[in-house]
């Protein structure tokens, strides 16, 4: 295995220029791929924080008794679409006002905690039953308004159907390109060595003991473009770090697990293998008739 591993080098070092135009071609695939992969599980992972936060927002009116509060959380309760209910007093919203504005001291110095209203939160099973959660809480006469982020959760949805779509095809196209690419560079190589594999054949060598080179070297070109594309995409996440977790704070996003990228590599390395080896032995096929 040495000796195959030696030839590959050996072809790869006598023809750079074509062995780093794949290389390139198999990198902007890969680095397209692990991008397009981590946008798509970064807006999954935004929506369920959307999901599973309290989405639907009743607002009680002035004078409303303990007692409408439980009547309206036990018929809640008793749809089977709500996950979780939380009642908010009026010291608490000041509280949670107080926080959301600590850094704008004027809009929270003339409020008190009798000027906010009581509310409650409802979680729901499915972002389906939010429209008829809010529309249950709009009919009872003690509320005076509901808000729930359903235009939020269905664009969101909608980026990531489209991210998905997008990619798959980019990746598609990409990864249809860079096989080409391997054929096309492989086939090169066997036309120039031409001579050679036919004196290789006069001594006696074995069908694959001539494959096995083209092959490797396919398998070289893919796994040096899947590897740079995942140290590329690193240095990418790396330095988008700091702006996502200022901007996004209340979602955690990033850093990305050590070992999601591991396996983000693994995949990358599986599918470049494949293509290498798809891409060499069309080549061998198409113009090595032994």
């Amino acid at each position: 295995m040495t000796r195959f591993f030696g030839y590959t080098k050996r072809n790869i070092r006598r023809t750079p220029y074509q062995a780093l135009a794949a290389s390139m071609v198999m990198f902007l695939t890969f680095i397209a791929m692990l991008l397009f992969v981590l946008l798509a599980l970064g807006t999954d992972k935004i929506v369920q924080t959307f999901e599973n936060k309290p989405q639907v927002l009743a607002f009680f009116k002035p004078g409303t008794t303990p007692q409408d509060i439980n009547a309206i959380q036990t018929a809640l309760e008793q749809t089977g679409k709500v996950t979780s209910i939380d009642y908010i007093s009026k010291d608490k919203a000041f509280q949670i006002y107080s926080e959301k504005n600590k850094d704008k001291p004027q809009l929270v110095e003339f409020v008190t905690p009798n000027v906010l209203p009581e509310s409650i939160e409802v979680s729901a099973s499915s972002p389906n039953d939010l429209e008829a959660i809010a529309t249950m809480l709009g009919r009872e006469p003690v509320v005076s308004d509901v808000a729930y982020p359903r235009d939020v959760i269905e664009k969101l949805i909608r980026t990531g159907q489209i991210i998905r779509f997008v990619g798959l095809i980019v990746i598609c196209f990409l990864i249809l390109f860079s096989f080409l690419i391997i054929l096309m560079v492989i086939g090169f190589k066997i036309r120039v060595k031409r001579t050679e594999i036919e004196i290789m054949k006069l001594l006696g060598a074995s069908t694959w003991f001539i494959r096995i080179p083209f092959i490797l070297e396919g398998i070289a070109y893919g796994l040096a473009g899947a590897f740079a594309a995942w140290i590329g995409s690193y240095i990418i996440l790396w330095y988008l770090t700091p702006f996502v977790q200022k901007n996004i704070t209340e979602i955690p996003l990033l850093p990305v697990s050590p070992l999601l990228m591991l396996m983000l590599l693994a995949v990358a390395s599986g599918v470049a293998i494949a293509i290498g080896f798809l891409g060499s032995y069309g080549a061998l096929r198409r113009y090595l008739k032994l």
